[in-house]
Formats: C-alpha cells, structure tokens, sequence
C-alpha cells in the first residue's frame, strides 16, 4: 500500500468507478463545514478497503492463471448467492 495521504483525487481514483466517484464527490460537496471530516472518513475507509479488494483479487488470479488453488479455507456460497437472486427476480427486483 502507498504511504501517501488520503485526498480527495486519491479517493476518486482508488474508488475506481465514476458512480462512486459522483456520489464521493456529492457527499462531499454538500456536507456542512463541521461534517466534512466524518465524510471524508468515511469514504477514505471505502477507498482503501476498495483497493485492498482490488490487490486480493490480484493476488488470487495469480494463483488462478498458474492453475493453483487459492490459498486458505473458502466457503462456496454459490447456491446462497443464486437463491437469494431467485427470490429477488420473483419479488420483481431487476
């Protein structure tokens, strides 16, 4: 991870996507004076535990594209994942 500090174009870049980026920027824009800090807190912590997501996801495609497995235990939630999309379709959710 870099050492440099947190701004407001870090924050953009590290979000990675021009929604959250928008919605960073408008949070930001439209907070009073005394809540810029919380904000900025808490979109500092978004951005960083964006890009370690990023950097995990990184490390495991390695170890995909070497044809290993990945590291560690993991839990398949495949079918969870599919019967709660199911029951979303069904409630009329896109």
């Amino acid at each position: 991870m870099s050492s440099e500090p947190w701004t407001i174009e870090r924050i953009c870049v590290a979000l990675g996507t021009p929604a959250l980026t928008q919605s960073f920027l408008g949070q930001i824009n439209r907070a009073p004076a005394h809540e810029l800090l919380t904000v900025f807190a808490k979109w500092e912590r978004i951005a960083k535990d964006t890009v370690a997501a990023v950097e995990r996801g990184r490390k495991l495609a390695a170890y995909d594209a070497r044809g290993e497995a990945a590291p560690g235990p993991w839990i398949d939630a495949t079918d969870r994942i599919r019967t709660a999309a199911d029951r979303s379709r069904a409630s009329g959710a896109a």
